[in-house]
């Protein structure tokens, strides 16, 4: 029986899903663009190009940005690279809540402090107004140099989430009724807080960065049960944890949350690694495959700062994990008993 992803098949599928009961339809694995804007450190132009060819060239058609990855340079070098793709043959996604003021001048000559490489050219400012949707969007279409955007995103509304639901959610409505985007959501690390948008709001999709990993499935406790329900459809980010389960085993200096990882975390990640290593299989390898075994998930986001990381993660997506691997890691306790997982 098929979720709202519309499909029924395992996670090794290479079938596209809709995005809740709308006509935009993802394929099961897509780039996360923030190292595109230099996240943590810089990325040269053609890098950054080469890397976007990559994942076209490895099937990759769904593509997530944001004004806030190094202001704006995200969006701007990733509409020059897919500007001569056929503009149907993929989707791109976008998010709204910060607005990108120019900073006073001189300020330029400092970096900014959002983790991104980049010089403080811009302010970023929460605004999840009606106009400051209409506003953030014209900014991103006009970075993007392109003539639409398939998905829009409340971005990270944590502390804004009256004010989303009361204007910018609204706002996000009646530009998919006028046909203006194809899908509307909301994208955070808090499953909390989607859940409370999920059941409150009629949002085709959910990002979630982080909470439905082979490390920690929280997210199943309300927000993937909440999203079957309401026929939302979910995009799963952070698949690594943001460093933690990227390696085969984790290393003493493994990242966590963006955040040297604790060392209870990191020796549960080794014993996970351990058992990955038994059944002939590897840690990101589990990290990639568990997500798309739960019906609500549409596809997974994997960031990339080359060509070589898109080829690798590709590659590693697409190799079956033993049905005998996901068995023990339930019988070990490191998976949740009531995690779906592949049938490979």
């Amino acid at each position: 029986m098929s979720g709202p992803g519309g499909r029924a098949d395992s996670a090794g599928r290479t079938d596209r899903a809709v995005l809740g009961r709308g006509d935009v339809r993802v394929g099961p694995l897509g780039l996360g663009c923030a190292a595109l804007g230099n996240l943590f450190a810089a990325l040269p132009d053609d890098q950054a190009s080469a890397t976007v060819d990559a994942a076209w060239e490895a099937g990759i058609r769904t593509f997530d940005t944001a004004p806030h990855y190094g202001l704006g340079l995200s969006e701007r070098r990733l509409g020059a690279a897919l500007r001569d793709r056929p503009r149907d043959e993929y989707v791109l996604s976008t998010k709204v809540g910060r607005l990108l003021d120019p900073a006073p001048a001189g300020a330029e000559a400092s970096r900014d402090q959002e983790g991104f490489d980049v010089p403080a050219t811009h302010r970023r400012r929460w605004d999840f107004s009606a106009e400051g949707v209409r506003r953030s969007l014209a900014d991103s279409l006009d970075r993007l140099g392109l003539d639409r955007i398939d998905v829009v995103l409340l971005h990270d509304p944590d502390d804004h989430l009256d004010w989303a639901v009361r204007e910018a959610y609204p706002a996000l409505r009646d530009l998919r009724a006028a046909g203006l985007v194809g899908a509307i959501g909301a994208g955070m690390n808090s499953a909390s807080a989607l859940t409370g948008l999920v059941e409150e709001c009629d949002l085709d999709v959910v990002l979630v960065a982080g909470r439905y990993t082979v490390l920690e499935q929280g997210a199943l406790d309300r927000l993937l049960p909440a999203c079957v329900r309401r026929g939302t459809s979910v995009l799963v980010g952070g698949v690594f944890n943001s460093g933690l389960l990227a390696a085969d085993r984790p290393g003493p200096d493994a990242t966590y949350d963006y955040a040297t990882a604790p060392t209870e975390l990191i020796e549960r990640a080794r014993r996970i690694a351990d058992v990955c290593e038994r059944h002939g299989a590897r840690l990101p390898q589990a990290a990639l495959r568990l997500p798309l075994a739960h019906p609500a998930v549409a596809g997974v986001l994997v960031g990339a700062r080359s060509p070589d990381e898109i080829v690798h993660d590709v590659a590693l997506a697409a190799e079956p994990v033993p049905t005998g691997c996901w068995a023990e890691l339930k019988a070990a306790g490191l998976l949740r008993a009531d995690v779906p997982v592949p049938e490979e």
